[in-house]
């Protein structure tokens, strides 16, 4: 048995030697749940299967001590490589912070009625599955971190505040370091406005802001603690407001008028600000509680109204 590896989805299933055929987990359209699919000839056109030939083909290549429960092993031929886990559909670290898998796929993103640099309208293509963060950094999860708390509204469950672009890198390094991994990072702006769309489930404008969002209509002119209000189709908090998000990414006015339809990612990170993302509880404005809307910032600037929240990649 050689294995098939079929794309960023996963190594998922292998084939005879010289098979005109492969199989493979296929994303369901819901975060973290698969469906198994086949596939024969060059053209990989790929179907999902049910019913008894699922069961045949479950019978004949899949080990018996295999699984295809999120996060087990789902398929076994005995090689290396052969082994392919299914990622969990959550995943919570030793701080606390819980993810969300996010699967690949494409959605319309930017405004043709927006400011300017959300133009022109487009498609764009996540080709990666990857984990976010349900909700914002939290006091509590920064401070176990980094030891301190910056913010202006303490509380262990509030977001974090009052950080910059590279304080926010320098907590990602001490995360990494302190669980031993290389995977946490900011979102790029493409998987943030992917997530906060749900990969289309979701409107540009909420048909329900006060329920979704922190506003300075309902908000107080203080943060709160993070998950109050109501979760996105994908079961993501806060991303319309409690704080201003950044990303990764450098910021270009003229971005979407220029950047790839596949894995966009904003110019190199040499100087210059940084998108930020999401509204913010002292903001009064409606348009900027969109999943559409674009704004920056220095990198080194902070204020009470800047957090953020964290991606790992698979």
């Amino acid at each position: 048995m050689t294995p098939e590896t079929t794309g960023r989805v996963g190594r998922v299933g292998s084939r005879p030697e010289g098979a005109k055929w492969a199989w493979r987990l296929m994303p369901s359209g819901r975060a973290g749940r698969y469906r198994v699919g086949v596939a024969s000839g060059a053209a990989r056109a790929w179907r999902p299967v049910t019913g008894l030939l699922l069961a045949v083909l479950v019978a004949c290549y899949v080990s018996p001590r295999a699984t295809v429960a999120q996060g087990a092993p789902v398929a076994s031929s005995g090689g290396a490589g052969a082994v392919v886990t299914a990622p969990a559909a959550r995943v919570t670290n030793s701080v606390g912070m819980e993810f969300v898998l996010i699967d690949p796929g494409s959605v319309r993103v930017g405004s043709e009625t927006g400011s300017g640099d959300e133009k022109p309208a487009h498609t764009v293509t996540v080709g990666a599955g990857f984990y976010l963060q349900t909700t914002e950094v939290t006091q509590g999860q920064w401070e176990a971190v980094m030891g301190i708390n910056p913010s202006s509204f303490k509380g262990g469950t509030r977001p974090v505040e009052n950080v910059s672009w590279d304080d926010a890198q320098a907590f990602i390094a001490r995360l990494n370091a302190k669980e031993k991994d290389t995977r946490y990072r900011l979102p790029v702006e493409a998987e943030w406005e992917y997530a906060c769309r749900a990969g289309g489930l979701e409107r540009d404008v909420s048909p329900n802001l006060d329920a979704e969002a922190w506003t300075s209509a309902n908000s107080g002119g203080e943060t709160h603690p993070v998950a109050q209000r109501k979760a996105n189709a994908w079961g993501l908090f806060d991303l319309r407001g409690n704080v201003l998000e950044w990303v990764q990414d450098t910021y270009n006015k003229d971005a979407y008028a220029q950047s790839p339809r596949v894995d966009p990612v904003g110019p190199p990170a040499s100087g210059g600000s940084r998108v930020v993302r999401g509204g913010s509880g002292d903001d009064g404005r409606s348009g900027n509680f969109r999943c559409a809307f674009r704004d920056y910032a220095r990198p080194d600037v902070r204020g009470r109204a800047g957090g953020f929240r964290c991606a790992r990649t698979l």
